[in-house]
Protein backbone atom coordinates (compact mmCIF):
# COMPACT_ATOMS: atom_id res chain seq x y z
CA UNK A 1 0.00 0.00 0.00
CA UNK A 2 1.49 3.45 -0.45
CA UNK A 3 0.20 5.96 0.97
CA UNK A 4 1.22 8.76 2.64
CA UNK A 5 -0.53 11.97 4.96
CA UNK A 6 1.26 15.17 5.76
CA UNK A 7 0.50 18.28 7.97
CA UNK A 8 2.48 21.51 7.27
CA UNK A 9 2.70 24.79 5.60
CA UNK A 10 3.16 25.72 2.17
CA UNK A 11 6.42 27.56 0.92
CA UNK A 12 5.47 29.47 -2.03
CA UNK A 13 2.12 29.95 -3.65
CA UNK A 14 0.77 27.06 -5.99
CA UNK A 15 1.34 26.92 -9.58
CA UNK A 16 -1.90 26.02 -11.58
CA UNK A 17 -1.19 24.87 -15.45
CA UNK A 18 -3.16 22.90 -17.72
CA UNK A 19 -1.73 19.35 -19.62
CA UNK A 20 -2.48 19.50 -23.53
CA UNK A 21 -5.28 17.76 -23.30
CA UNK A 22 -7.05 20.50 -20.60
CA UNK A 23 -6.53 18.99 -17.43
CA UNK A 24 -5.50 20.91 -14.50
CA UNK A 25 -2.55 20.46 -12.75
CA UNK A 26 -1.72 21.91 -9.36
CA UNK A 27 2.20 22.06 -8.10
CA UNK A 28 2.62 23.45 -4.65
CA UNK A 29 5.54 22.30 -1.62
CA UNK A 30 4.94 22.05 2.05
CA UNK A 31 7.53 22.18 4.49
CA UNK A 32 6.52 19.45 7.38
CA UNK A 33 8.06 19.84 10.88
CA UNK A 34 10.10 16.89 12.82
CA UNK A 35 8.45 15.70 16.12
CA UNK A 36 11.83 16.27 17.45
CA UNK A 37 14.77 18.38 17.90
CA UNK A 38 18.44 17.94 17.32
CA UNK A 39 20.89 18.18 20.62
CA UNK A 40 21.01 21.88 19.80
CA UNK A 41 17.20 22.51 20.16
CA UNK A 42 16.97 23.12 16.52
CA UNK A 43 13.79 21.15 15.10
CA UNK A 44 14.37 20.24 11.63
CA UNK A 45 11.95 20.31 8.83
CA UNK A 46 11.77 18.34 5.49
CA UNK A 47 10.40 19.64 2.52
CA UNK A 48 7.66 17.65 0.08
CA UNK A 49 6.86 18.69 -3.69
CA UNK A 50 3.15 17.92 -4.11
CA UNK A 51 0.96 17.47 -6.96
CA UNK A 52 -3.04 18.08 -7.37
CA UNK A 53 -5.06 16.78 -10.24
CA UNK A 54 -8.41 17.95 -11.93
CA UNK A 55 -11.06 19.84 -9.57
CA UNK A 56 -8.49 19.23 -6.28
CA UNK A 57 -5.73 21.32 -8.43
CA UNK A 58 -8.47 24.14 -9.03
CA UNK A 59 -9.51 24.23 -5.53
CA UNK A 60 -5.92 24.17 -4.04
CA UNK A 61 -4.89 27.10 -6.36
CA UNK A 62 -8.02 29.03 -5.10
CA UNK A 63 -7.93 28.75 -1.72
CA UNK A 64 -4.27 28.25 -0.57
CA UNK A 65 -0.94 30.71 -0.52
CA UNK A 66 2.35 30.81 1.02
CA UNK A 67 2.27 30.19 4.32
CA UNK A 68 -0.98 28.16 4.57
CA UNK A 69 -1.52 25.44 6.41
CA UNK A 70 -2.64 22.05 5.05
CA UNK A 71 -3.22 18.71 5.35
CA UNK A 72 -2.15 16.54 2.53
CA UNK A 73 -3.31 12.63 2.21
CA UNK A 74 -2.09 10.86 -0.82
CA UNK A 75 0.82 8.64 -2.66
CA UNK A 76 4.37 8.63 -3.21
CA UNK A 77 5.44 8.55 -6.60
CA UNK A 78 9.25 8.46 -7.61
CA UNK A 79 10.86 9.43 -11.15
CA UNK A 80 13.93 9.28 -12.23
CA UNK A 81 15.03 11.97 -14.66
CA UNK A 82 18.45 13.70 -16.50
CA UNK A 83 19.59 17.20 -14.84
CA UNK A 84 21.60 19.67 -17.70
CA UNK A 85 24.99 18.41 -16.64
CA UNK A 86 23.68 14.54 -17.60
CA UNK A 87 23.32 13.52 -14.20
CA UNK A 88 20.79 10.84 -13.24
CA UNK A 89 18.63 12.25 -10.48
CA UNK A 90 15.69 10.39 -8.01
CA UNK A 91 12.65 13.18 -7.49
CA UNK A 92 10.23 11.76 -5.03
CA UNK A 93 6.82 13.60 -5.77
CA UNK A 94 3.53 13.54 -3.61
CA UNK A 95 0.56 12.72 -5.44
CA UNK A 96 -2.19 14.38 -3.52
CA UNK A 97 -6.00 12.96 -3.44
CA UNK A 98 -7.12 14.97 -0.70
CA UNK A 99 -6.12 18.17 0.84
CA UNK A 100 -7.67 20.19 3.92
CA UNK A 101 -7.22 23.45 4.64
CA UNK A 102 -6.25 24.14 7.76
CA UNK A 103 -5.18 27.60 8.21
CA UNK A 104 -8.35 29.34 9.95
CA UNK A 105 -10.36 31.90 7.76
CA UNK A 106 -8.78 35.01 9.36
CA UNK A 107 -5.18 33.89 9.20
CA UNK A 108 -5.88 33.35 5.49
CA UNK A 109 -4.76 36.69 4.32
CA UNK A 110 -6.53 36.14 0.94
CA UNK A 111 -9.72 38.56 -0.26
CA UNK A 112 -12.00 35.11 0.03
CA UNK A 113 -10.81 34.87 3.37
CA UNK A 114 -10.86 38.62 4.43
CA UNK A 115 -13.79 39.54 2.88
CA UNK A 116 -16.29 40.75 5.67
CA UNK A 117 -19.90 38.95 6.41
CA UNK A 118 -22.64 40.63 5.07
CA UNK A 119 -24.78 42.02 7.74
CA UNK A 120 -28.22 40.53 8.42
CA UNK A 121 -30.81 42.92 7.11
CA UNK A 122 -32.87 44.64 9.72
CA UNK A 123 -36.25 44.92 9.49
CA UNK A 124 -39.22 46.81 11.49
CA UNK A 125 -41.23 43.69 11.89
CA UNK A 126 -42.24 42.05 15.52
CA UNK A 127 -39.86 38.95 16.07
CA UNK A 128 -41.64 35.58 14.89
CA UNK A 129 -42.34 33.50 17.81
CA UNK A 130 -41.57 29.64 17.76
CA UNK A 131 -44.68 27.71 18.23
CA UNK A 132 -46.05 26.73 22.04
CA UNK A 133 -45.29 22.64 22.12
CA UNK A 134 -48.28 20.96 22.84
CA UNK A 135 -48.84 18.77 26.09
CA UNK A 136 -50.27 15.15 25.56
CA UNK A 137 -51.96 12.65 27.59
CA UNK A 138 -49.42 9.76 28.24
CA UNK A 139 -50.72 7.13 30.45
CA UNK A 140 -46.95 5.47 30.57
CA UNK A 141 -47.89 2.21 28.69
CA UNK A 142 -45.21 2.04 25.69
CA UNK A 143 -46.62 1.70 22.67
CA UNK A 144 -45.21 -0.90 20.68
Amino acid sequence: MNKVFLIGNLTRDPELTETAGGVSVCHFAIAVNRSYTTQDGERQTDFFNCTAWRGLADTVARYVKKGSKVAVSGSIQIRNYEDNQGQRRTAVDVIAQDVEFLTTKNAGGDDFYDAPAPAPERSNAPAKRKPALESFDDDGDIPF
